[in-house]
């Protein structure tokens, strides 16, 4: 036997302890030549942009999965990584450089990325670090990185692929771009404020030819006016008609724009019903310039400033020159006049900086080729989406889908394998004011996976190379089979490829799943996945998005770890209050557990340390009752037989409990219900096996009239269960599972770590055994009726009292057989056993329990007063109840979709609720009678 479990669990000792053993075991490493079946996950790669948060702490649903699988004898591959996060990345070491009173210009792109890497090497291992501290079993000799050299050659290669296929394109569209980190962003960086204070700027615009005739438009962003090139109407609206072609003079520019009819643009009904239009910096106006073929002109540059050289207003920043116009436009009477106005603006998600549309010459990947045969494979079931109404969104996407913007202008990603002959486009190579190049719409690209040696036109070798960097998502999008060795044809790409599942975040569905599938499909001839799983957002105990600025971000370190007294500042504002002292240590088993039982699929997960106190106060109870059980088999034999009749029937119930618990945690985790898969071990574990069968198995146990042999079967059934517990817990709580279950007295040697040992599972003992459920769940009404009846009357636990059970003859039977054990646990004596319809003696406290009332005489014990207040809360807790499954059962839309099953059970509970409510009601008319005799 070994050393026995200290009194208190001490989570960071057995977690360091166990992680360390299980790496030094290579335990998480899978083999590709391994015969059993593959199963695998494909971490989604956390940023390196800093510490990881709450939503990185929701990885605990793959490690829960894979050990799972693991145990049932798959070969698991967990593949882990972390993203370059292109944008995010820069803009932090940035930040890093303008300490130091540094620009990267001024340190220039190479020198410039090499601090790009050092940051990578510091906050890459610090992430690597942090998920180990959750206990995530990845394979480490595969962790990849989006900008390794493996990962890079991937990269190319699809780039070049698609651009052979006529898949990838550049051109010169409108885009978003961030003039603070100066590069374009795609939609899922830019970030909606809605309810913007505003106002709506009235202009007069000068009908040319028409001295005092003006057309007013309406605008919240003056400064464009500069870049427009017409004005819309619509064709039915009668006060333009006679305008349809004519001309305006734009003011403050010397140019002339013409009236345009466009009826798609145009609501006669908003504003004055004429709309200036600047193709050039408004996305609707872009549509409107290609379909009339205006002029696109850009009057904002880069950063944000207007550049016309022949203006007052030349290089004033965009906010100044509104001003500016505003003013000048006032001056010569075209300012009809300003209202106020709500209105939405667009922000970079990593700056706040509000976003310019922009003209710009970009590279392209066409989707709609691409997204065709993704949708097929969602459609047909290749890959089935969870929660099942996400696809209806996925669909919708793909069926809508627009051409992918996949160039940044940014130094830290993947460059664009695209050259450049210096002779031939010296027309169109320009330098920029910060000595970057430019490279027009014009230019001729050679796209190809090395540098070009000499042009094939002009002979010369000089070639620049395209200075843009690919959308993070781009690699991301390769993710699945870029880690397994593709392009290479490689051993883990025919094992490993198409992954099991791809578990990630709602939020991320169509910009990086829906890519995945895409690329994988093209690239790979099959989906990726055969199942993807979307969680939810983690928010915190009030509902609210976790962010920095509202001070409402939890570390899940800090969770594991605890905090001190002197760092509480480090906690969300709404936290400290709970722990004054600081919090303690939950471990990592009580975070994981915590994320696991919030996590209902299509809910989003709001967490508070409150939860984690509970399910710390589960790891303590999964210790001490370990503690028990293991100081009852310090003289077990596990070797030696025992005889299917020397159970006793608690010994058959608690079997037959786990092996329904074993059968429902599989089930659920099957279908990826991990809320309830969690819920299902801990009542389990918590309610059955602690509260009840150790409970029970004390006189078996120690009981001086029992038997050897009856002793050593409890013994037998105490080890097993313990044994298949911790097996079912594993997944979900790796490290206190593995301590205790190390210290088990087992026959099979042969498992030498249960993170390795195979599955809980129903065998010869373990199975469902419907008399000893019946049977015992009888006790146990008994029991909890009477125990009731102690606590709401505030009897003392200790207190010998005289009770009585009310049931049906055939359910007396059994509780006569129970008898001796009902006395001893609740303390009764004597018990009587009377057929329901008894007189009851007076003034009698009654607890109703399915089919079973207890009832214990309160003569001298309590004021009926107050019994009878209780027994009027117990009948509202029971109507109200009741009312809940009556509204369920006359709702059309339950009774239709419900399973037979689940509507037959809903009906029995509201059958077996109606015949608690006659027993109370009953009860509480004899003691008001009772009362009324007392008191005339």
């Amino acid at each position: 036997m070994s050393e026995p479990l200290s009194k208190a669990y001490e989570p960071q000792e057995v977690e360091k302890k166990w992680y360390s053993i299980w790496l030094e075991a290579e335990l998480f490493v899978a083999n590709s030549s391994d015969q059993k079946p593959p199963y695998t996950i494909v971490m989604p790669p956390p940023n390196i942009t800093g510490s990881l948060h709450m939503g990185h702490a929701l990885y605990t649903l793959q490690d829960i999965l894979i050990r799972w699988r693991r145990m049932q004898g798959y070969n698991a591959l967990w593949l882990p990584g972390t993203d370059h996060a292109g944008i995010s990345t820069q803009v932090m070491v940035e930040r890093d450089l303008k300490k130091q009173g540094l620009s990267r210009h001024q340190v220039g792109r190479e020198k410039f990325t090499e601090k790009v890497w050092e940051w990578k090497a510091k906050h890459g291992s610090r992430i690597e670090e942090q998920l180990k501290v959750l206990g995530f079993s990845c394979d480490w000799s595969r962790n990849n990185f989006t900008m390794s050299e493996k990962l890079n050659r991937a990269v190319r290669e699809v780039f070049v692929r698609l651009y052979e296929e006529g898949l990838i394109y550049r051109d010169e569209r409108l885009i978003n771009w961030c003039p603070s980190c100066q590069t374009v962003l795609s939609d899922l960086e830019v970030d909606h404020e809605e309810g913007v204070k505003g106002s709506l700027w009235h202009l007069r615009y000068p009908v040319h030819g028409q001295p005092g005739r003006y057309l007013v438009v309406a605008t919240t962003r003056p400064e464009t006016m500069l870049g427009d090139t017409a004005v819309a109407v619509h064709s039915n609206d009668k006060r333009y008609q006679d305008l349809h072609g004519a001309n305006l003079d734009l003011p403050l520019t010397g140019r002339t724009i013409s009236v345009i009819v466009d009826d798609i643009l145009v609501d006669p009904e908003f504003g004055s019903g004429a709309v200036k239009v600047t193709p050039g910096h408004d996305f609707n106006d872009f549509q409107v310039g290609k379909r009339h073929q205006l002029p696109m002109l850009s009057v904002l540059d880069t950063q944000a400033r207007i550049q016309l050289p022949d203006s007052p207003f030349d290089g004033l920043d965009r906010f100044e020159a509104r001003k500016a116009i505003v003013e000048t436009l006032q001056q010569q009477g075209l300012l009809s006049h300003i209202e106020d106005h709500t209105l939405s603006l667009a922000r970079c998600d990593r700056c706040a900086t509000i976003v310019e549309p922009t003209l710009s010459p970009q590279w392209y990947v066409k989707m709609a080729p691409l997204a065709e045969p993704a949708l097929q494979a969602v459609r047909n079931k290749e890959t089935v989406i969870i929660p099942e109404h996400w696809t209806k969104t996925y669909e919708h996407w793909m069926t809508n889908i627009q051409d992918w913007c996949v160039s940044r202008q940014l130094w830290w990603g993947h460059q664009i394998p695209a050259w450049y002959c210096a002779y031939c486009n010296r027309d169109t190579l320009h330098k920029n004011a910060q000595g970057e190049i430019t490279i027009s719409r014009q230019a001729t690209p050679v796209v190809s996976r090395e540098a070009p040696k000499q042009c094939s036109v002009c002979g010369h070798d000089e070639w620049i190379q395209d200075p843009d960097v690919l959308d993070t998502w781009f690699s991301s999008g390769l993710w699945p089979f870029s880690t397994l060795g593709w392009p290479d044809d490689t051993p883990d790409l025919h094992t490993f490829y198409p992954n099991s599942v791809m578990e990630t975040g709602s939020d991320i569905l169509f910009f990086w799943v829906a890519r995945m599938m895409m690329m994988g499909i093209h690239f790979m001839k099959a989906p990726p996945f055969s199942k993807v799983y979307l969680h939810a957002m983690v928010r915190d105990e009030h509902g609210q998005k976790m962010s920095k600025t509202k001070g409402n971000v939890i570390d899940p370190l800090d969770m594991v770890d605890g905090v001190p007294q002197n760092q509480l500042e480090r906690l969300p504002k709404s936290q400290r209050a709970l722990f004054p002292q600081g919090t303690p240590a939950f471990g990592a088993d009580a975070l994981r557990f915590t994320l696991a039982a919030a996590s209902v699929a299509g809910r989003d997960i709001k967490l508070n340390l409150e939860q984690l106190q509970g399910y710390r106060a589960f790891c303590n109870k999964i210790w001490n009752a370990s503690r028990f059980a293991l100081m009852n088999l310090e003289d077990y034999k596990p070797d030696r037989k025992v005889q299917s009749d020397e159970l006793a029937i608690f010994d058959r119930w608690i079997l037959s409990r786990l092996s329904n618990a074993i059968t429902t945690v599989y089930a659920q985790l099957e279908n990826f219900a991990f809320a309830e898969a969690s819920l299902s071990v801990y009542h389990f574990f918590w309610n059955e096996f602690c509260d009840w069968y150790l409970e029970l198995s004390k006189s078996q146990l120690r009981g001086d009239a029992v038997l050897p042999a009856q002793r050593h079967a409890t013994q037998m059934v105490l080890a097993r269960v313990l044994d298949q517990s911790l097996r079912l817990i594993h997944p979900f709580m790796p490290f206190i599972t593995e301590e205790i279950w190390q210290k088990l007295p087992r026959v099979n040697n042969d498992e030498k770590f249960l993170m390795t040992a195979a599955v809980a599972k129903n065998d010869d003992w373990v199975k469902e055994d419907r008399v000893a459920e019946i049977q015992v769940s009888l006790l146990i009404d008994a029991l909890t009726a009477l125990r009731n009846i102690r606590g709401e009357a505030q009897l003392a636990p200790s207190k010998v009292l005289p009770a009585e059970l009310h049931a049906e003859q055939e359910i007396l039977t059994v509780l006569e057989f129970f008898k001796p054990q009902i006395e001893r646990l609740a303390q009764i004596h004597p018990l009587s056993l009377r057929v329901t319809g008894s007189i009851k003696p007076p003034q009698a406290a009654v607890s109703v329990v399915n089919k079973i009332e207890g009832v214990i005489s309160l003569v001298g014990l309590i004021d009926i007063a107050k019994e009878s207040e209780r027994i009027e809360k117990e009948i509202m807790k029971i109507t109200t109840e009741q009312k809940k499954i009556y509204a369920k059962l006359d709702n059309t839309d339950f009774l239709a979709r419900a399973p037979a099953e689940v509507i037959e059970t809903q009906r029995q509970r509201a059958n077996e609720f109606s015949a608690q409510l006659d027993k109370l009601q009953a009860h509480l008319l004899s003691l008001k009678e009772k009362e009324l005799l007392r008191n005339p």
